[in-house]
């Protein structure tokens, strides 16, 4: 492909993205529980247990949160959240493959004068000195 029909493809990655709406991360699983109550039909042993409970799953500050939704518009307006994010993960993965292929192909400037060679061989060494000194 060629630099004009990448940025092309990438312009109209970047007006995907504008039109994803709200999203967030996370899972949602359906699942069943056993009760506490030892009396109660759950525990008899081909009762699945109370639910379906449907549950959104998040992994936030390291820890994982879940959060529990009963069937209706709350739960669809999740689902389509999660949809959403899934559909932004997918062209986020997209677009970089194509920024890389677009920064392959670009010509590199020659720098072909002798003070303006040394004066980025010091700049770069001055930043790569810093990133070096932080560790």
């Amino acid at each position: 492909m060629t630099i004009s029909e990448l940025e092309k493809q990438r312009a109209e990655l970047l007006k995907q993205l504008s039109l994803i709406g709200d999203m967030r991360s996370g899972t949602i699983s359906v699942r069943y529980q056993r009760c506490s109550n030892s009396s109660c039909v759950c525990w008899s042993h081909n009762h699945p247990g109370h639910g379906p409970i449907y549950s959104l799953s998040m992994h936030i500050d390291g820890k994982t949160k879940i959060k529990n939704y009963r069937l209706g518009s709350e739960l669809e307006k999740v689902k389509l959240e999660v949809e959403n994010y899934k559909r932004y993960r997918a062209i986020s993965q997209e677009l970089i493959a194509v920024n890389n292929a677009i920064c392959n192909l670009r010509t590199i400037p020659v720098v072909t004068d002798i003070e303006e060679l040394d004066a980025l061989k010091k700049k770069l060494e001055k930043q790569f000195k810093k990133k070096l000194e932080k560790k």
